[in-house]
């Protein structure tokens, strides 16, 4: 091969291609039309001798070559990545990107909502994106760049995967403000005797990890309603008797109008944190964001009217 006349940005719709697996989707990535890749794609196989990708019945598959390429070739970009953004002096006042976050609707609640104040200060030519947290597609999403950070607990993150830990949350256990039954030092055998709400981010689930707890010490609560997202909860509680066990960073903005009760039986603590890939581990801006979400989530949140 003579790489006198090596053209880099073949090798960068190549780990398009290879991430994609599908001409259409890949020019979408590199915004170039299709038949500039499909070009682009011949030049590569004449270049590696060999196919690299062939047609399936659902967009293409790699050859044992192009497999082989895969991490050496996202290695070397990366290394040319950030030697080009390590060079480059960042400035944030002066910064224009585009950031997408995933968290949980609690997580975009209690991280990015202060993150995007921070930055409207800070840094206002940079835009978030917010999608919804995806355990089962995180890693993949991260690693083609679909996702350049994702808020949840570390340790459930892959292996592979770079992780921060943020801070260390706890539940409190939530009612309306003059609830008649909700009060200080309330007793197990109260709680389980109160109409709850719980919430199941896949939908519909009536049980959760506070319900096996209950039936090991020999009580069983009354789950009234299932909520698909922790924001509907506050609201809920206020124009009803129902209670619920909610992480303490959810109600900063409520605990004027609700009761706010500790209930250390059923409220272990549980770490968040945010999670990102090798592709953007020396990216300056990327750097500075995690940076700043760090001292953000190290400010001390007003602490919740207990009682």
């Amino acid at each position: 091969m003579d790489t006198k006349r090596l053209d880099l940005n073949l090798l960068v719709t190549l780990e398009a291609l290879l991430a994609e697996q599908n001409v259409t989707k890949a020019a979408a990535r590199l915004n170039l039309s299709q038949p500039a890749v499909s070009a682009q794609l011949n030049r590569l196989r004449n270049m590696f001798g060999d196919p690299l990708l062939i047609p399936a019945q659902r967009g293409m598959l790699p050859t044992a070559k192009a497999i082989q390429l895969i991490e050496p070739l996202q290695h070397a970009l990366n290394q040319v990545r950030t030697t080009i953004t390590t060079h480059q002096d960042f400035d944030p006042a002066q910064a224009t990107m585009t950031v997408c976050l995933a968290g949980t609707d609690y997580l975009q609640t209690a991280v990015i909502l202060p993150l995007a104040k921070q930055l409207r200060q800070q840094a206002p030519g940079i835009k978030v994106a917010i999608r919804n947290l995806d355990p089962a597609q995180m890693a993949i999403q991260l690693e083609k760049g679909d996702v350049d950070l994702a808020l949840l607990s570390p340790e459930i993150a892959p292996n592979h995967l770079y992780t921060r830990h943020l801070f260390n949350e706890r539940y409190v256990l939530i009612g309306r403000r003059n609830h008649p039954r909700l009060r200080d030092g309330i007793t197990l055998e109260e709680y389980a005797g109160l109409e709850h709400v719980i919430v199941s981010l896949n939908g519909g689930n009536f049980v959760s990890s506070v319900d096996s707890a209950l039936a090991k010490l020999g009580h069983t609560r009354n789950v009234a309603l299932s909520a698909a997202s922790f924001l509907f909860v506050p609201e809920i509680v206020k124009q009803s008797d129902f209670v619920s066990l909610v992480p303490q960073r959810l109600i900063q903005s409520h605990v004027d109008q609700l009761k706010v009760v500790e209930f250390p039986m059923l409220a272990e603590e549980f770490a968040v944190g945010m999670v990102w890939h090798a592709r953007n581990h020396e990216h300056t801006a990327q750097r500075w964001l995690r940076d700043t979400i760090v001292r953000l989530m190290q400010m001390k949140p007003e602490r919740s009217a207990v009682g």
